[in-house]
């Protein structure tokens, strides 16, 4: 399949609008749009075709609440290492949508997987990490396709999320996203509006 001026302009939309989201409005979203973003994923390149992405959507409002509550104290601690006027500014950012979201998705890297017998890996053994945030990735963008805002929240405890789900030992925590619709659709970043970091260009060099 050649692809045109067509397919470049609509992936270069999805890319531009493509946002890290913490306001979420409540509404639900449809299951047949969770099963294309899972099946998006499948999509998604890895080393040695292994595959390690393990994907749970977090529904029990317990295991929600406590992962919520962990980023809270996970996000104390963070803005008691700035100095008084970094604090105030980390403060006031919004960064997770944890009890708004209608959709949790904790996606872990197994660590043990068989698939791909190593391939790719023996000498940089990160790439299995790596496959799973390429995989993160397709899903995103999947979702920004079907109107869907994602928002990686980073600021939790692995260890405790994982007890909090009961993963087997080989699993590594690599994302926890939050899916849902926007409050507001916006091509500026939010820590762009709120000062806190602009865009460095790519550092990109010919030797």
């Amino acid at each position: 399949m050649e692809l045109t001026d067509h397919h470049r302009a609509a992936l270069e939309d999805i890319l531009r609008w493509r946002r890290d989201v913490r306001h979420f409005r409540r509404d639900p979203v449809d299951p047949a749009v969770l099963d294309r973003l899972r099946q998006s994923m499948d999509f998604s390149p890895s080393v040695g075709n292994s595959r390690p992405w393990r994907v749970l959507q977090v529904e029990s409002h317990d295991a929600r609440a406590r992962i919520a509550d962990n980023f809270e104290d996970c996000n104390a601690r963070a803005a008691a290492s700035y100095d008084s006027d970094a604090r105030r500014d980390y403060l006031a950012l919004k960064l997770a949508g944890l009890r708004e979201a209608p959709i949790h998705i904790a996606v872990f890297t197994d660590e043990g997987v068989e698939e791909g017998r190593e391939l790719g890996r023996k000498t940089m053994p990160e790439t299995l990490a790596y496959s799973t945030v390429m995989a993160m990735h397709t899903l995103w963008l999947a979702a920004r396709a079907e109107n869907i805002g994602v928002g990686w929240v980073s600021i939790l405890d692995p260890a405790t999320v994982a007890a909090i789900l009961g993963t087997p030992r080989t699993w590594s925590l690599t994302g926890y996203l939050c899916l849902g619709y926007a409050e507001e659709d916006a091509e500026t970043p939010l820590l762009h509006k709120t000062g806190w970091q602009s865009d460095t260009s790519t550092d990109w060099q010919i030797v």
